[in-house]
């Protein structure tokens, strides 16, 4: 197979350094939610309502008054992508493109946007299916999307949250981690399994099948990654898969609540 990954940084830190590095970005963000997830999911299994009867909402409203919540979403999704920053000082390359050992070079923006609107149709499908036979089979805690009010402004928050949600994962997961575990002398089937790992773990606050499902979409992006070397697609379809999730959903879920395992009211 073709590996066409982009090419290293140059002048990498020593392997110790490279270790602390990765834990240090892994703590401001994904590691730390990975964590979060674990021991949520360990709090779920301990209580006497199964799984199946529980839920976690989906950007839920942050304060009662409509301006603090307003303020507290973008405050959140403002510093959320503080480790996405720290990524492009750690990787930023003295010659053009700037930001080539992370997959992006400013060439063939179409193309790639088009290919990553693609790969929504592979993933978005099956993902909805496996949710559904997730939730019939008490895999999956029903994600409810109706703690958020409903202001002028809750769209575009919502389409902001998904492209946080894209930037952050995809920067980190793909462009990053490929860097750094390539300099430390991974191969490129374990680096595509251990980050694949990594991101089906910050999922599983929604049930053990949230972890199967982006467990597969990790294997997808790492494998497709090795092949093209470019970060731009998975950013495009990550953005776009969140967006019908977090702006679709909560219409279908809330017209046909039974059907996603959600409360009448």
């Amino acid at each position: 197979m073709r590996i066409a990954l982009p090419p290293p940084p140059p002048d990498a830190p020593s392997r110790t350094r490279l270790w602390w590095e990765i834990a240090i970005v892994l703590a401001l963000g994904l590691g730390q939610s990975a964590v979060y997830a674990v021991v949520q999911l360990i709090d779920r299994y301990s209580r006497p309502t199964p799984l199946a009867q529980q839920s976690a909402t989906l950007n839920p409203a942050l304060s009662d008054r409509q301006v603090f919540d307003l303020l507290y979403q973008l405050l959140g999704i403002a510093f959320s992508v503080a480790p996405v920053l720290l990524v492009c000082f750690l990787l930023w390359l003295p010659a053009r493109p700037r930001l080539g050992a992370l997959g992006l070079d400013g060439r063939r923006i179409g193309r790639d946007t088009g290919w990553g609107a693609a790969l929504v149709l592979a993933i978005g499908v099956p993902g909805l299916g496996l949710y559904v036979v997730g939730r019939l089979t008490g895999l999956f805690v029903a994600v409810d999307p109706g703690a958020q009010s409903a202001y002028g402004w809750t769209i575009p928050v919502l389409l902001l949250s998904a492209a946080r949600a894209a930037i952050q994962e995809e920067f980190v997961v793909l462009g990053y981690l490929f860097a750094r575990l390539r300099q430390l002398g991974w191969g490129p089937w374990t680096i595509v399994l251990a980050t694949s790992v990594l991101r089906a773990s910050y999922h599983l606050y929604q049930g053990p099948g949230a972890f199967v499902g982006n467990l597969g979409m990790g294997l997808l992006f790492g494998f497709l990654f090795l092949r093209t070397g470019r970060l731009l697609p998975f950013l495009v379809a990550h953005f776009l898969i969140d967006a019908a999730v977090f702006v679709g959903y909560p219409w279908v879920a809330t017209t046909w609540p039974a059907l996603f395992g959600l409360p009448v009211h």
